[in-house]
């Protein structure tokens, strides 16, 4: 399967909040979104953006959005479809994601996966990956790795 890679700059807080409200506004059922990057890089921070917006725009208020370090994974059931946030930092197996309810996740919601390198390959075939960079203090680079009918998908939005 041939990918299509695209980079974009983020300067600000604020144009990590509208990266995120992009992607949340295409989102759909069964959709997977690998956020990979180094600690501290805005990996929840968009996750937290992107579930906030969806959680707005649908219930009229945000959500307390934790990372998920701990508790390994947060589920959002008030929201159609729902939406698991995954952080699988702490996974010493692949086989631990799916004792996490994984394999559910993937078939009735949306799925935001933090580390997904932790799952050692067994990636979804239908993933968003997006890789977060650091550029200085203040700015990152994010570079979306996607296939065709991702690139189609997006290549509409803003």
């Amino acid at each position: 399967m041939s990918y299509i890679s695209k980079l974009i700059n983020i300067g600000s807080e604020l144009d990590m909040q509208n990266f995120a409200i992009m992607l949340a506004n295409v989102a759909q059922q069964g959709d997977v979104f690998l956020l990979d990057g180094e600690l501290g890089v805005g990996k929840s921070f968009f996750s937290r953006q992107f579930i906030n917006h969806l959680a707005q725009i649908q219930l009229g208020q945000q959500f307390q959005v934790p990372s998920p370090t701990f508790t390994l994974v947060q589920m959002y059931d008030q929201l159609s479809p729902p939406i698991w946030h995954f952080d699988l930092y702490r996974l010493s197996c692949a086989d631990e994601a799916y004792e996490l309810g994984l394999e559910d996740a993937l078939k009735q919601g949306i799925c935001l996966i933090e580390w997904p390198s932790r799952l050692d390959g067994d990636i979804p075939q239908n993933a968003l990956t997006i890789l977060f960079k650091h550029k200085d203090q203040h700015s990152r680079t994010v570079e979306m790795m996607m296939t065709e009918s991702w690139a189609k998908r997006l290549e509409t939005t803003p």
